[in-house]
């Protein structure tokens, strides 16, 4: 089976973007309202809410701001149909180094991160 990947590769630059730019109103236009992140915190499960994480983001300098060189790229893209899809990426926000897995679904809005789970190395 056969998707067109171009939509999920625009809200992947987007979420880049964002990420890289420290930009909240860019995140904030890729993630449903209802999405969580989830990742692991000294052994332990952390989940957190979009406006939470966007709060951490907000207040912290971006990998743009502090002139680190731009580190994002996408693994994989798996169409499963014209709705969902699963995208593992690598991104950044010094010093820590992220893989996240995403799970994005055409709405009626269009297409949204639903659920965000990751790891990160420190460097």
């Amino acid at each position: 089976m056969s998707h067109d990947r171009s939509t999920i590769e625009a809200l992947i630059a987007d979420y880049f973007d964002g990420v890289y730019e420290g930009d909240v109103d860019k995140l904030s236009a890729v993630f449903h309202p209802s999405a969580d992140l989830r990742g692991l915190e000294n052994g332990e499960l952390l989940v957190r809410t979009v406006p939470d994480w966007l709060d951490r983001m907000r207040k912290q300098p971006s990998a743009k701001a502090e002139g680190k060189p731009r580190e994002d790229f996408v693994v994989t893209i798996d169409r499963s149909d014209e709705s969902t899809a699963f995208v593992k990426l690598r991104c950044q926000v010094p010093p820590r180094y992220f893989t996240d897995y995403l799970v994005a679904m055409k709405l009626g809005d269009g297409w949204r991160i639903v659920s965000k789970s990751y790891r990160y190395d420190l460097r």
